[in-house]
């Protein structure tokens, strides 16, 4: 065996406290194969080291939950008639700002599995992107290179791609995040669990060949973004959405069959993660032979083997007697099926090749929830926040023209028409799309149910870099709200949580806000957390990426014709606002396009409001009183009106009077929480405004959906609907 120097140690992101405690687990010095699999289960991307302390502070629990947060590969959620929903949210930064296409490609990939690996058929996929400066040529070909693999992958994979986000800061230039979510439905008794439980039980390889491709992805992804750590393509995995689409048929037969006891997909750290877990989950070992795994490349090592991470891949538990019934049903789908190892009464990892041992580690020291290394790191308030936050606005000078900055907010990337890229997704594969994307919901419905299911993907990162437990707070709050605003009723959240290098105490800082400011919110909504992903080190020699906790919020809808949208649907329908919004400048949208400033203390969301704003949409919906409902976000009043004309097969327009107080700006441009625009027919305003009153929220007409499409808001704004629509979507062009 080579000597396993200090070098070594170094170059698989071991510290020398983490060797020596390696040493105290085995009771001697580990070989190659043991320091790689120390290696990568170890890292941040699979065992949480930095990160699960302030993550158990996230309310987990509630009525409907059927797993736990971490529990399992995706949360799961009882929806009623005997149905569950799995989902989850996941990263793939790292590989997707190398690679782009198969960086963002595998990512759905991996997100997709983890939904079939509970048993759950996959409906729905979504996502939430962050770049830089999009006029710039080298983030062009990321975009376009991320928004190719996502759309390929999910369009050959035959799974709707529903709705999402994307969204431009200069901070994301050099370390883009690419968020993938997903979304799947089964009914209760066909879920499935990770834990190998039992001694003496089959252990199956199953799927794709293993290939060189990946290896060392979870330690790259637990990196900072050097030019040296960009010369490591390897750590990219390249995916095969046809593969996976077999995968998926033979996965969910077997396990609807019966014939499976414990199952893991092979994401992160491959054979090693899947093995570990499955092992310290069921307190078995398990036992394999790496010789028997299939490969598709030659003279494989064990390092290799176990390293890979090969995509579309799972590791089966199985009864003896039903190995055959397991390797017939996926040779059926012209897939592999080979007994690999069995679980054992000890407790051990124990990889073989052949009859030479070459790794026997206790599972329990290698994963998240076990024995392996926890830390607490040092947190400091970063310097800039008070300065940023305490910012007077009293000097600045606005522009006097209304019309010109509704102009300007309507072509800002940030806010202007993503259509140009999601209509690259097939969102319409399965035939239950209800609400397509550029609402600010998805409605999927479910087959052979009445019941459908919305989802939205949140986050103002500007926000969350002025203020993090405000802004994530209002990530919570605003995916909620969208939810709502599609006539579904929040029910629980998965999150993907970017951020830099959590060894810097004001990133660290951050984090421990954001988990705060989550949990506040998901205790106020009642929305528990499912699980999710933690992804740290999205720095690059520009810097860090701003705190990004994304929130992906599930809701449901009894009915699915109960579903909304954002867009007016019939001239001389009234046009209100309820909620009492309180808008500010801070983190605006407007500031950014007009001043070139983030400053300022975002939108403080008060949860009461929230709560009180979301039971009168739920509870008008209900009654059918409402055409649409579209919240108050980026760009605030003025953009919201604009954006509700935007009918997908038809334009409308706008015209009202209403009281803006003195400062105009202010009123159509500034950002809030709780607040809602919506219009409704004029037979319904008597019960409207007292459905508003029970819920104490206050209701103000704005003016009514009018044609031919003029927008007309006081004696301030006055704009042709149609030029506006033509600027709002040509602006990101790939």
């Amino acid at each position: 065996m080579d000597k396993i120097t200090d070098q070594i140690i170094e170059e698989h992101g071991l510290t020398p406290e983490e060797y020596q405690y390696i040493l105290e687990i085995l009771g001697r010095e580990p070989n190659i194969v043991e320091l790689g699999i120390f290696s990568v289960m170890w890292s941040e991307h699979a065992s949480y080291k930095n990160s699960i302390l302030q993550l158990k502070k996230l309310p987990n629990e509630g009525d409907m939950m059927l797993t736990l947060a971490g529990e399992e590969n995706a949360g799961v959620v009882d929806i009623g008639e005997n149905l569950a929903i799995s989902f989850k949210i996941e990263s793939h930064n790292h590989p997707s700002a190398l690679e782009p296409y198969h960086g963002a490609a595998t990512g759905v990939g991996g997100i997709l599995r983890d939904i079939f690996t509970m048993g759950a058929r996959p409906i729905a996929a979504l996502n939430s992107l962050r770049f830089g400066n999009p006029e710039l040529p080298q983030v062009k070909r990321l975009l376009k290179g991320a928004v190719n693999g996502i759309a390929d992958y999910g369009n050959c994979f035959g799974v709707p791609t529903v709705g999402g986000e994307i969204y431009f800061e200069d901070c994301y230039e050099g370390n883009p995040l690419v968020n993938a979510m997903a979304i799947g439905v089964l009914e209760h008794h066909q879920l499935a669990k990770s834990a190998a439980e039992g001694v003496g039980k089959a252990v199956i390889i199953a799927g794709a060949k293993t290939g060189r491709d990946g290896i060392h992805g979870t330690t790259f992804a637990s990196v900072e973004l050097t030019e040296e750590s960009e010369e490591n393509r390897t750590a990219v995995q390249v995916g095969d959405p046809f593969y996976e689409k077999l995968l998926l048929e033979a996965t969910l037969e077997v396990i609807h069959k019966g014939l499976v006891i414990g199952i893991q997909d092979m994401g992160a750290a491959g054979i090693t993660c899947s093995t570990s877990e499955m092992s310290a989950k069921g307190e078995v070992g398990i036992e394999i032979d790496v010789s028997k795994v299939p490969q598709r490349e030659k003279d494989m090592t064990t390092y290799e083997i176990m390293l890979s991470e090969s995509q579309e891949r799972m590791l089966i538990i199985v009864e003896p007697e039903n190995i055959q019934s397991v390797v017939d049903i996926f040779a059926k789908w012209d897939l592999d099926a080979v007994q690999i190892g069995f679980t054992t009464d000890d407790q051990l990892l124990r990889v073989k090749y052949g009859d030479r041992v070459e790794a026997e580690i206790p599972s329990d020291y290698l994963v998240l929830g076990g024995k392996a290394p926890v830390y607490k790191r040092e947190s400091i308030r970063p310097d800039y926040l008070d300065e940023l936050q305490n910012y007077d606005f009293s000097n600045l000078e606005h522009p006097e023209d209304m019309s010109v900055i509704l102009h300007k907010l309507m072509t800002a990337p940030n806010i202007a028409s993503k259509k140009n890229i999601y209509r690259q997704y097939d969102h319409m594969v399965g035939i239950g799309t209800t609400v397509e994307p550029g609402s600010d919901a998805a409605v999927v419905k479910l087959r052979g149910s009445n019941i459908a299911v919305a989802a939205a993907t949140d986050c103002n990162s500007r926000y969350t870099y002025l203020n993090p437990f405000e802004g994530t707070k209002a990530a919570v709050a605003e995916s909620a709200r969208n939810v709502a605003c599609s006539g579904a009723k929040p029910l629980a959240i998965t999150n993907c949580l970017n951020f830099g290098n959590p060894y810097k105490p004001e990133v660290y800082y951050m984090f421990e806000q954001c988990i705060d400011g989550m949990t506040e919110a998901c205790l106020a909504l009642n929305t528990p957390v499912t699980g999710g992903n933690v992804s740290f080190y999205n720095e690059s020699p520009i810097g860090a990426v701003y705190p990004t906790p994304v929130i992906g919020m599930l809701g449901k809808l009894d009915h699915y014709g109960k579903a909304l949208t954002q867009f007016f649907k019939k001239a001389g329908d009234k046009v209100y606002l309820i909620g009492k919004p309180k808008p500010v400048f801070g983190g605006s949208e407007y500031l950014k396009v007009c001043h070139d400033l983030i400053v300022g203390m975002p939108p403080m969301i008060d949860m009461d409001a929230e709560n009180r704003t979301i039971s009168c949409l739920l509870e008008l919906n209900e009654e059918s009183m409402l055409q649409s409902a579209h919240d108050l976000s980026e760009g605030g009043l003025a953009v919201a009106l604009a954006e509700c004309c935007f009918a997908k097969d038809e334009l409308f327009g706008f015209e009202g009077n209403f009281d803006v107080g003195d400062d105009k700006v202010l009123s159509y441009f500034g950002e809030t929480g709780a607040a809602v625009v919506v219009s409704i027919s004029e037979e319904n305003q008597k019960r409207f405004e007292e459905i508003a009153a029970k819920h104490n929220i206050d209701c103000n007409l704005l003016g009514e959906v009018t044609k031919p499409p003029q927008i007309k808001i006081n004696e301030d704004i006055s704009m042709n609907a149609e030029a506006l629509r033509e600027a709002y979507e040509n602006v990101l062009n790939l």
